[in-house]
């Protein structure tokens, strides 16, 4: 499936997903709560989450469950993927997300993240009332998961020390973790057996791992005025992203020394050198190398549901996976 089909139909669904969002918020009865809320879950994104939930739903054959029940359970998804977001920035003391102030940087630091709680626990009574205690679960998981990757990100950034396999440790808990529960989730409430529930989220869990790598690159080789972001913010936040990591591995002494000295600059100081950092990692390889294990995951992720039966939906599924890799932004 071309990459205009896939944008097109993802475009009409979230629409759909923003409806269905839109009239659950109309709940909500203290204003600026209301307010905040709609500010941070309208301010953009694709709503890939909760979209996976629902192909992956009707990948496993809708056996169980009904429609209104699996918007439910997939608006929780991006519930918890924008409080995610709203934490984040907190952490992060950021300013700015998609070139629009943070809900901290517009209402302070207690409204956003007792906004980002409020999103926790509605995310939590939505997967209860459509997925039962297993749906509570299930993204109990992917909870803990998030958090603890937090700590290991936190952990790493301050020791300025990392491998392969922390950073594929942190990418799982932050990015892989919530698109796989998305896709399990969605073959749980059809009523999917163990084994259909793990490959659903085998399929997530390595595209987000693969969408993850391609923000690495993309921090470094996007377009600034597309992505939102300048580029090299991901060096001047001393974050060792799989990119550096592979040409710290190939470097030779002297390029290695240099990398890490940079590394350990003051932000500022950092973000003169984001040019010079590129074309090291340039000439080692690290942006080809990086390219190349997100083709892997990503062939891996389709393979991981070649048991489910063919149609519009694997189509989809197999489509999200090749744009991952193609987007710009």
């Amino acid at each position: 499936m071309s990459n205009n089909k896939v944008i097109a139909y993802f475009r009409e669904s979230a629409a759909r997903i923003d409806q269905t969002m839109r009239l659950d918020l109309e709940a909500v009865r203290d204003p600026q709560l209301a307010e905040v809320l709609r500010y941070i879950i309208f301010n953009g994104g694709k709503r890939i989450r909760p979209q996976l939930t629902v192909l992956t739903w009707r990948l496993a054959g809708r056996g169980k469950g009904s429609g209104e029940e699996v918007l439910r359970l997939a608006m929780a998804f991006e519930y918890l993927h924008v409080a995610s977001l709203v934490h984040d920035d907190v952490i992060d003391h950021s300013e700015k997300r998609r070139g629009k102030p943070t809900a901290q940087a517009a209402w302070g630091l207690g409204p956003a993240i007792l906004t980002g709680d409020w999103l926790h626990s509605r995310a939590l009574t939505l997967a209860g009332q459509a997925g039962g205690r297993e749906g509570v679960e299930l993204l109990g998981r992917a909870i803990t998961a998030m958090v603890e990757a937090e700590f290991l990100q936190a952990r790493l950034a301050t020791a300025r020390k990392s491998t392969q396999a922390d950073y594929f440790k942190v990418a799982a808990g932050k990015t892989g973790a919530l698109i796989g529960a998305a896709c399990e989730a969605g073959i749980m409430l059809a009523g999917g057996d163990a084994k259909a529930r793990s490959e659903g989220r085998s399929y997530g869990e390595k595209l987000g791992l693969a969408f993850q790598i391609v923000d690495d690159l993309l921090d470094y080789l996007g377009d600034p005025a597309k992505t939102g972001k300048a580029v090299g913010n991901d060096l001047v936040e001393s974050k060792l992203t799989l990119p550096l990591l592979f040409a710290l591995e190939r470097a030779e002494v002297g390029d290695r020394a240099r990398l890490k000295d940079i590394l350990a600059y003051v932000p500022d100081s950092r973000r003169g050198c984001v040019g010079e950092v590129r074309n090291l990692i340039e000439s080692y390889g690290g942006f080809v190398l990086a390219r190349s294990k997100a083709e892997e995951l990503l062939e891996a992720g389709v393979l991981s549901l070649a048991g489910f039966p063919a149609g519009p939906e694997h189509e989809l599924l197999s489509g999200l996976a090749a744009y991952v890799l193609s987007r710009d932004k």
